[in-house]
């Protein structure tokens, strides 16, 4: 009986969803749920893992309140892992490294568990370390460039946003493409995870705030788009191209709201000269 009930599971899945037009290569990214249990402080803990990748081992430091994976990916790309960690090992959120550079995963919180969501780009051998934040020098540790928009991150809601897929193509197609600009990534990224984190966290807590970071990023994102149909083959092309879009950004945020100010207040002076005067 038990096997006849078995066979007729097999057959809706292979016969059965495939006519109903339910597309089987989204089971790819189902993983399983992997528990594990650590000691800390005395008391035991269960953390757990679901990842469409195996986990090949783990290990906790006492110490240093340090978690380290090691995972084996098998797609070049979509990769994804969900590690839930409870609160009472960290008590603020940890910093996340892949392959010893800082990572920008998604990060969500509640009294007890913290949520770290992140994609992994690449076949084969992997190392996640998650690390108290408070143990470390943040300063001395090496920011991938291929780390994720954490503002645009909380303000889409994921890494796989289109708005958020959009900047990191950009950013690994085009810019980081030439000497200079991965040059200016290396700068930029020392100087926007300065503070982003933070916007990053209040967008999280702050609804209106969020859809005002989405609002605003608009423009940013119409003139980065423009790189996308951009020939950029030498060194002066990526300077040239660069410094138009931020002279085009100047003009979207800064130029445009200003001469708009003046008109509104232009208009209202003229309304009441023209209502002194009646």
């Amino acid at each position: 009986m038990k096997l006849i009930i078995f066979l007729i599971f097999v057959l809706s899945i292979v016969i059965i969803l495939p006519v109903y037009g339910i597309d089987l290569s989204a089971l790819e990214n189902v993983g399983l749920k992997q528990k594990y249990i650590i000691v800390f402080d005395g008391n035991e803990f269960e953390l757990s893992i679901v990842a469409n990748f195996p986990v090949i081992s783990h290990a906790f430091s006492e110490t240093e309140k340090s978690l380290t994976f090691n995972v084996e990916t098998g797609k070049d790309s979509g990769n994804e892992s969900e590690i839930y960690v409870p609160r009472g090992i960290y008590v603020e959120q940890p910093i996340v490294l892949l392959d010893g550079l800082v990572v920008s995963p998604t990060i969500n919180e509640n009294d007890n568990t913290f949520y770290i969501g992140m994609t992994i780009e690449g076949k084969g051998e992997h190392v996640i370390e998650i690390i108290d934040a408070e143990n470390i020098d943040t300063e001395s540790l090496e920011v991938s460039n291929g780390g994720g928009c954490l503002i645009a991150t909380a303000a889409f809601g994921s890494e796989m946003a289109p708005q958020v897929q959009l900047l990191r193509e950009i950013r690994d197609n085009t810019v980081l493409q030439t000497e200079s600009g991965a040059l200016f990534m290396t700068s930029f990224n020392q100087f926007y995870y300065s503070f982003s984190p933070v916007i990053a966290d209040y967008e999280r807590e702050n609804y209106v705030f969020k859809e005002a970071v989405k609002l605003a990023l608009t423009p940013l994102l119409t003139s980065l788009a423009l790189l996308q149909y951009a020939d950029i083959d030498s060194e002066a092309e990526m300077l040239g191209y660069g410094i138009g879009i931020i002279i085009l950004n100047i003009g979207l945020y800064i130029v445009v709201p200003v001469v708009l100010i003046m008109k509104i207040r232009k208009r209202v002076n003229i309304e009441k000269l023209h209502r002194n005067h009646v």
